[in-house]
């Protein structure tokens, strides 16, 4: 027995006729009340074995030699009816059309024809037997004949149709398979040609024209042994920059258009960045911001979709096309792809980005480490020595002439080497301070504390949280020493404080983010002249407290008051989600600064 995924057709056609050839016959042979004749047992079988048919059609599965099984049982009884009961004009007449109906339709018109044979020798037989005349015998043999040969005719050409049909659902479908490969390829693709570069104008150009690829077999035509390829659609992708949106590359847009700069403040472009979700319209016509873009003024239908990843938007995408209702559910999810795909590539462009700039700036804070190594040595350590060897040069003269003078001056030589000595350890401490590494953080801000009271006499008070500290990893507390010590040092070299704070504690209700404040009760400075400097790296102390709470993803606070001191703030974030916390508040403060 053989079993089917789709049903037989064929043999649902076969039982539906048998039981309307049985219903047609019980009815006959009721009108002509012969209900009861004993040969109508037949009926009985032939009904069990339909049902028995019906279930196999229904259950989609065959008997081995299922075909012919069928027409021969239809053969077998419908012969012995007719020899019971039969003659012409009579209800056994409607048992000869069954085996024609199978035969015709399970083998066409060979074997319509063969059923009608066979059954005119059994009419043939029948009516020598029951004494009917030769024209009887002609007349049922053409009936039959002619029964037998249009029932084939019939199934042989539904069956030629239906070949033809099915010829073209197999084109329709290869095509269709074919243009969902192409699809498939286009993406692979796209995501290859996307992970393979990292550049920001690649990523780009590679984004929209893969757009056009994996859009471009769109409408199967079965009469057709082409496909049609799209070539109406505009496209674009726009970039923030200083909280606008900017082009960054398009296709069929103008030289003006290229030029043009969204605010993103309304319309459809502040609808999708507000709500992360695409959109499909049809008319431009009425959107304040788009509606300046000559390349889709033609279109009447147009999806905007948000580039995005988590809490942070890169940009919009913008397609258009000539054609009302183009942006079906299946292309919008291609282009939905593309998109998260290329938000993929300007991610990995922007961290290479980010990591070429981080290099070119840990080269210059090497090289302005050098600089300042070099002029803390000409500013101190240089000096002194060179003032040693001028009073040393003065001792010697001295000592026969004035022995007395002579021992105060060496007195001074020897003040001074020791002051000189405190500098050039201080400064090999804050180059490395090797008591951060053996006992921490909170040892070495205090021990950085002891150095600037004994070197300079400039006092430092520590306050910091033990239990925070020892929360914080090695790296974080080493650029945290490296702020402090940049801050005190530009405290004692411009405030003039008499004092210096340095406070390290968790923040209030955020346990996960460290709270550290450097203040003084010095001169105070004008903090937004200083910044104005600070692009064209005028103030060197300000740039250093900037670049070092960035490499530990902190945010930097600096409040000064001139006459009134000043306070230098760092929220330095302890965990991930912390970080996202304090990067979605930075972001916020530069929107509502910028607006």
């Amino acid at each position: 027995m053989y079993r089917s995924d789709s049903p037989y057709l064929i043999d649902w056609y076969v039982v539906s006729l048998r039981w309307v050839i049985l219903i047609g016959t019980i009815v006959s042979l009721a009108f002509a009340g012969d209900i009861r004749s004993p040969g109508n047992l037949l009926l009985v079988v032939i009904g069990i074995w339909n049902i028995s048919m019906t279930w196999l059609a229904a259950q989609s599965r065959r008997l081995k030699y299922h075909r012919e099984i069928n027409v021969g049982i239809d053969l077998l009884i419908a012969a012995l009816f007719f020899l019971i009961e039969g003659s012409l004009l009579s209800p056994a007449d409607w048992m000869i059309v069954l085996p024609l109906f199978s035969a015709g339709l399970y083998f066409n018109l060979l074997g319509g024809l063969i059923a009608a044979g066979l059954m005119i020798l059994v009419e043939s037989a029948g009516y020598f037997i029951n004494g009917a005349n030769i024209i009887l015998i002609a007349i049922g043999a053409v009936v039959t004949l002619a029964l037998g040969g249009m029932f084939g005719y019939i199934s042989q050409q539904a069956y030629n149709q239906l070949q033809v049909e099915r010829k073209k659902q197999l084109v329709v479908r290869e095509r269709q398979q074919k243009v969902e490969t192409d699809r498939l390829r286009a993406i692979y693709n796209m995501s290859s040609a996307l992970t393979s570069t990292l550049s920001y104008k690649r990523v780009l150009d590679s984004a929209l024209d893969l757009s056009v690829n994996a859009l471009h077999v769109e409408e199967v035509d079965p009469n057709q042994d082409t496909v049609k390829t799209d070539t109406g659609l505009s496209s674009a992708i726009l970039l923030f920059k200083e909280n606008q949106l900017i082009v960054g590359s398009a296709r069929r847009f103008t030289q003006t258009d290229m030029r043009i700069t969204f605010p993103a403040k309304q319309g459809i472009l502040a609808h999708i960045i507000e709500e992360g979700e695409p959109l499909v319209t049809e008319s431009l016509a009425k959107d304040p911001e788009l509606n300046r873009v000559i390349g889709l003024s033609s279109c009447n239908s147009v999806y905007c979709l948000p580039m995005r990843s988590g809490y942070n938007v890169y940009g919009v995408m913008i397609f258009g096309h000539p054609t009302r209702g183009y942006f079906n559910r299946e292309r919008c999810d291609v282009l939905a792809i593309v998109g998260r795909q290329a938000v993929i590539a300007i991610q990995n462009a922007r961290l290479y980005q980010d990591l070429a700039d981080e290099k070119e700036r840990m080269v210059e804070v090497q090289e302005e480490a050098r600089k300042k190594l070099a002029r803390d040595l000409h500013d101190g350590p240089t000096q002194s020595v060179a003032a040693m060897a001028m009073r040393v040069s003065l001792a010697r003269r001295m000592i026969e002439r004035d022995p007395k003078a002579a021992a105060d001056e060496l007195e001074k030589i020897e003040d001074l080497a020791r002051r000189t000595t405190k500098e050039i350890r201080h400064m090999l401490f804050t180059l490395r301070p090797l008591v951060l590494e053996s006992q921490g953080l909170v040892a070495a801000l205090q021990a950085n504390a002891d150095k600037m009271q004994e070197t300079y006499s400039q006092e430092v008070l520590i306050q910091v949280d033990e239990k925070l500290a020892t929360m914080i990893e090695m790296g974080k507390s080493g650029v945290i020493f490296y702020i402090v010590e940049e801050a005190i040092n530009n405290a004692r070299k411009h405030a003039k404080a008499a004092q210096i704070w340095v406070r390290l504690n968790p923040l209030p209700n955020q346990p996960e983010i460290a709270f550290l404040e450097i203040s003084d009760n010095g001169v105070g400075f004008d903090v937004a002249e200083i910044n104005k400097s600070y692009d064209k790296r005028g103030s060197l102390g300000m740039v250093n407290l900037r670049e070092r709470t960035e490499l530990v993803n902190g945010v930097l606070n600096i409040k000064s008051v001139i006459g009134k001191g000043t306070k230098i703030q760092v929220f330095i974030p302890l965990s991930e989600d912390a970080a996202d916390l304090l990067n979605n508040a930075r972001d916020t403060q530069q929107n509502q600064t910028t607006a």
